[in-house]
């Protein structure tokens, strides 16, 4: 038997990339009319949170973060299914995605690294 694969874990933001996506989600922000709890756990409101690097350093997974406009399609239809914003995790045997947690999950850790790393790392234990 081989190693066990680490999994690989994407984070999809609700808002879309790219300079236009991330102006539009601020202007959102300071307007009270987008939020989105992704965006809360990984970044300040100035930059990405020093607290989310320490925990992505230390994870046995592979963690990448997307904007909703960044997708490829498998990845699209697994979080557009689920909605916005929502963590996946590749199913390498039938190379698709699952929803590992879904936006109700990511708000209820209301921006807190720390419970988002607790509960993420019970979600991937329990695959």
């Amino acid at each position: 038997m081989g190693q066990p694969r680490t999994p690989v874990v994407i984070g999809v933001y609700d808002p879309d990339g790219g300079v236009l996506g991330e102006a539009a989600y601020l202007w959102g922000k300071v307007r009270g009319t987008t939020h989105c709890s992704l965006c809360d756990i990984t970044h300040s409101p100035v930059r990405r949170k020093k607290e989310w690097d320490a925990l992505v350093a230390r994870l046995h997974a592979t963690v990448e973060l997307r904007h909703r406009n960044e997708l490829t399609a498998a990845q699209s239809a697994a979080a557009l299914e689920s909605g916005l914003p929502v963590v996946l995790v590749a199913d390498l045997e039938r190379q698709g995605y699952d929803v590992l947690l879904d936006a109700q999950d990511l708000e209820r850790t209301g921006g807190d690294v720390t419970a988002f790393g607790d509960l993420l790392q019970e979600r991937l234990a329990a695959r």
